[in-house]
Formats: C-alpha cells, structure tokens, sequence
C-alpha cells in the first residue's frame, strides 16, 4: 500500500491564480502563493497546501547493555541512516489534521513490537475545549478562591482549591476561549499557548498578586521568586521535627494558615512528656495542639499575614507558665523564625537562638522541596476528530476507558479522567519541545495519538485501508523530519497496557 501524500489530504486549489483554501481548521484561510495561513502552520508552496513543522519522529536507542541512550547524542543532523522501525514511534507533532475529519487522519502507522501487530492514529487535534491546570508551589496567599486570573487585563482563568503546599490555578476553558469578548479570546489563546511551550507568562489575580509563572521553574511572587514548599502544615512539622526539639526548647509554635501546631499541647508533645507552657494562641482551637483561623491568608510566616508571630499569641497562663521558657517560633518553610526566653513578667523576650535549636530550624528548610510551578494541559478529545481515527467513535472511547487502547501527546503519558468522552491530562514537560500551536478560531492545537492492537483497531471500525508500515513512513519522511530521542521517563506507548 502507498504512503498517502500528506498534501493530497486537505486543502483546494481555488483557480489559476495558485490561491489555495485551507481546511485544516473552521476559519478556512485563502492563502496565495508563498504565504502562509494565519496560524503559520500550513502554507502555499507552489500551489500545493503544505505543513511548515517538520513531522516528528521519537527514535527509542538502547546500549548493550538494554540500557537506553540518547539518539545521536552530540550530533546536530541526522545523518541519513535508517531508523529502526520497532524503536521508532511517529507522533503527533507536524503531522497536520484532517479536520473536519471526515476521512481518516493524516497518519495511521501499523508496526509491530514484541510480536504485537500494533495501530497509531496520529493526527493534531483542534482543541477549544481545553486549557490548562497550574500548580505552584507555596504557601503564600494569591488570591480569593474563585477570583480572577488575568493576562494583559483580560480573564483568562481563576484561583481555584488550594492542595497541601501548592496554590492552584485553573486556566483557560471553552468560556474564555469562544464565550467572551474577542480580545478575550485572543488572549486566553496566547496564554495557553505560552505555556504550554514550557514559556513564562505574567498573571495578575483580582485581589492578589502579581505571578510569573513558567513550568517547571521557580514561581515568582510579587516580584520575589519562592523558593521552599513547606516541609507540612504546622501540626505535620510538630509532628516530624517533636523529638529533635525535645530537652532544648520548652514550647513550639509553627505558624501556618492551614493548621497551626503548639508543641506541648500536640499529642506529639504529650507522648515526650512536656509540661504544659501555658501559652494560648489565638484562633479555633480543632484537636489538641492543632489551631485554625489564627490569622487570615497573606503573604507572611506561614502563608498568614503575620509578619510578627508574637501576634498571635492570645494570652500566657500565670499558673503554667514559668520566667525563663523557651519558646521557639518558626514557619513551616523555616524560612522565618524567632527564639525568644520568657521574662519575669513573662514577656517573650528575643534571645540569640541557641545553636541545636538552629539546626533543627535550618532541617525543616533541608526537608523542604524547591518550589516550582507545574503547567497540566487539559483538553476533551471529542467531536468529529475521533472519526479520523474509526467509523463508530463509541468503540474507541470505549476501549480508552478500558484500558485497551492508549493516548498520547507528542508520546509524553497522559492521564485519562474517568467517566464519559476523552478527557485527557498531561504534564506539558512530558511533551517535546514545539508541540503545541493554534489557529485564530481561537483553538489550540495540540499532538495526539491512539495506539491499540490492530486487531482491536480493525473491531473498532477503524479505517483499515489507510493503515500505511511505519517502515514506508519512515522510508518517505524521515529525510525531512525532526527525530529526536524518546525521553526515557515516558512509558513507550506501544508497551504494556494500552497498545
């Protein structure tokens, strides 16, 4: 069977003038000669509706040893020797689409891999519904849960619940896409596509702060880049760091906007046998030694507002407490800290902090990982786009859900959510670089493969007559194509489970 010419499969010639209509999306952009369409990722070469990305090829190498390699390393060309067919994955990246997917998708590869006659729909797919999943790691108060989240004044997204040590931001979305103004739109799709291309992008939250983001770096505060996630809420630190404060201090107090712990009251505390300190914070008291509410979100110790923790201390009991206590503040991060010594009139009085003390403060700050920000698409592989892939789109999703058959971006893993559809998710560091582009609907556009048994292909109604042997693809393609390495933190998509 012959390799399908993958300028055949979309777009039409409209008359003498080599003006050519693309149809690889809904805005069916008239492109003339030695242009290119508005989202630049086809143009009119000649006359003829063609790809400007290279199509990309993930060449998995092993050593003797089994043990894999980088492909080529310390070379910047491919050098014209064939690709192995069974260590080659075709993916996604530059292979075009056949929107409105009524015939079949621009790559569907058969291939076999340990003995297993495998199928790979691979096509990019159009994605107005999707956006993106932002974790940052910190402590610090960013904004009112649901508030908005801006890019160049415009709403793009919003805060949404926060998880243990992270803020969390849900971006983008069909509403912000297509449901507002144009300028909206726009934006949202710039947003998306910055991040999504590993980029820093600048967020303003209603109410909040002020955020440059980027996957996989350091989120910036405010102007001010975080550094530590904390170690745990402020009962969790009592609890890890109890016994290496126990005989060198006489009271603890981790300030925390989650939990606040209170050594000698904690169960911790109580299971070493400290006395009672006689030192109330304020707040609502949950479990013995475990403290809400002690003061609201900000950018201060612990994620509170407190920038002094004597702040919220309610009282000191005359009966219990003693001239001389040792009372150690600290935040869960360890980066703030403060050793004071009860005076006679039972003031907590600062005091230089005494060296094992300081140790211990310096260990919550080692057991804390680094800050970083962490950018998931998400999107719903819905629509007629599955119909590039098999005549009764049902059988696919059914065996996705399953488990019989896999999805891919670009090959990185993704995450399919339970329940009706395609709803994917993926780290977009998983992702190669250049993976993503757009077309001013606006969409994004993203990679996307199905890799199943052929012969569960074939029982889906898939289009069996375009199955083309990645040996032909690889004999027609390779030439002009981006090979890069498979990155081996990613499960090989035609292994086990799925494909």
């Amino acid at each position: 069977m012959s390799t399908p010419d993958r300028t055949e499969m979309f777009g039409a010639r409209e008359g003498d003038d080599g003006i050519v209509r693309c149809d690889a999306c809904p805005v069916l952009c008239r492109i003339r000669p030695g242009r290119s369409g508005a989202c630049s990722r086809y143009a009119n070469r000649d006359g003829e509706l063609v790809r400007t990305d290279a199509l990309l090829l993930h060449q998995r190498v092993a050593d003797a040893a089994g043990e894999m390699v980088p492909f080529l390393e310390g070379e910047a060309d491919w050098d014209g020797n064939l690709l192995r067919p069974a260590e080659t994955f075709v993916t996604g990246v530059g292979a075009g689409t056949t929107y409105p997917d009524y015939k079949p998708a621009p790559f569907i590869v058969g291939a076999t891999h340990d003995g297993v006659d495998t199928v790979s729909v691979i096509t990019e797919g159009i994605f107005s519904y999707c956006g993106v999943k932002v974790k940052i790691d910190t402590d610090r108060h960013l904004g009112p849960e649901t508030a908005t989240v801006r890019a160049k004044g415009e709403p793009v997204g919003h805060v949404t619940t926060a998880e243990y040590g992270s803020q969390m931001l849900s971006l983008g979305g069909v509403r912000h896409l297509t449901g507002g103004g144009k300028r909206e739109g726009t934006v949202t799709c710039e947003t998306l596509l910055a991040l999504c291309a590993k980029q820093a992008v600048e967020l303003e939250i209603d109410d909040g702060s002020h955020l440059r983001v980027q996957a996989g770096r350091a989120p910036v505060v405010d102007g001010k880049p975080e550094e530590r996630m904390r170690v745990g809420c402020g009962s969790a630190t009592i609890g890890i760091f109890a016994q290496q404060w126990f005989g060198e201090v006489d009271e603890v107090i981790v300030v925390d906007d989650h939990i606040t712990g209170v050594l000698t009251e904690h169960q911790a505390g109580k299971t070493l046998g400290m006395p009672a300190a006689g030192i109330r914070v304020r707040g609502r008291r949950s479990t013995p030694g475990r403290y809400f509410q002690v003061a609201e979100p900000g950018s201060g110790w612990g994620g509170t507002d407190v920038t002094d923790p004597l702040e919220i201390v309610e009282r000191i009991d005359g009966k219990t407490a003693w001239p001389g206590l040792r009372l150690l503040m600290v935040s869960t991060t360890g980066e703030d800290a403060l050793y004071c010594v009860l005076d006679d009139e039972l003031r907590p009085t600062p005091a230089s902090m005494p060296g094992a003390v300081g140790e211990v403060v310096n260990r919550i700050g080692e057991n804390c990982e680094p800050s970083l920000a962490t950018v998931m698409f998400m999107a719903g592989a819905g629509g007629s786009l599955r119909a590039g892939a098999t005549r009764n789109p049902v059988l696919l999703t059914r065996a996705i859900a399953e488990g019989r058959a896999r999805v891919t971006l670009g090959g990185a893993p993704t995450y399919v959510w339970p329940g009706g559809g395609i709803t994917v998710m993926a780290d977009v560091l998983d992702l190669p670089d250049e993976a993503f582009g757009y077309v001013p609907t606006p969409a994004l556009v993203a990679p996307l493969e199905f890799t199943m048994p052929r012969d569960l292909y074939a029982a889906s109604g898939g289009h069996m007559e375009a199955v083309v042997p990645v040996e032909e693809v690889i004999r027609s393609y390779a030439a002009g194509a981006r090979i890069e390495p498979w990155r081996p933190h990613n499960p090989w998509p035609h292994g086990a489970g799925g494909g």
